[in-house]
């Protein structure tokens, strides 16, 4: 009678530590902020070291997208105070004094140049920056048209040139062609180097 009593005690303590089992591996969904188990969606974060015209860095630019579209997050100092334009260039080289080894404006689309213009803008136009008098900047700046997570698309600044981003002595005007007169290049950072 008593080794019948003990075979329930015994399926008892098994049921509970397979429960306890099962918890423990179906916990990990709900521990990351995905109850219903669901992949993130991707991400992609570049870093790009920003340099003046005499190649010294300045600062960095950080490029992240997801998707919400990308974001260009820019830290930088000794700058001319004031408004400045800020482009993406269709070569991954940053070769001073002048940055010409950039190449031009990232234009896959074949548009005109300016968010202001009827046949505008270039893939690699952006919103003008502010240097605050002290020389510094610290802002974000979005990038919808451009994207560094898909590489098969025309607009992926991962191409087989580079890509650079490149800040000007003056403000873009988001309309004169071909780069807004903006004046010279004063800094430069390399996106993606060229492919080989």
């Amino acid at each position: 009678m008593k080794r019948w009593a003990f075979i329930p005690l015994f399926m008892m303590v098994f049921v509970l530590a397979a429960c306890g089992a099962d918890e423990e591996s179906g916990g990990g969904a709900e521990e990351n902020g995905n109850g219903d188990g669901a992949a993130e969606a991707p991400s992609e974060e570049i870093e790009v070291t920003m340099y003046d015209t005499e190649e010294e860095p300045i600062g960095t630019a950080v490029l992240s997208e997801s998707e919400n579209g990308l974001t260009i997050a820019l830290e930088a100092e000794g700058l001319e105070p004031g408004e400045h334009g800020m482009h993406i260039h269709d070569a991954g080289m940053c070769e001073g004094p002048t940055f010409e080894t950039a190449g031009s404006h990232f234009n896959p689309t074949d548009a005109s140049h300016g968010f202001d213009h009827e046949d505008g803008p270039h893939a690699g136009d952006l919103e003008n920056i502010e240097v605050a008098e002290e020389g510094t900047v610290s802002t974000e700046v979005p990038a919808e048209n451009v994207t560094i997570l898909d590489e098969e698309v025309e607009t992926s600044l991962m191409t087989d040139s580079g890509t650079s981003l490149i800040i000007h002595s003056d403000a873009d005007d988001y309309v004169s062609q071909p780069s807004g007169d903006a004046g010279d290049p004063v800094a430069c950072g390399v996106i993606s180097e060229p492919q080989e």
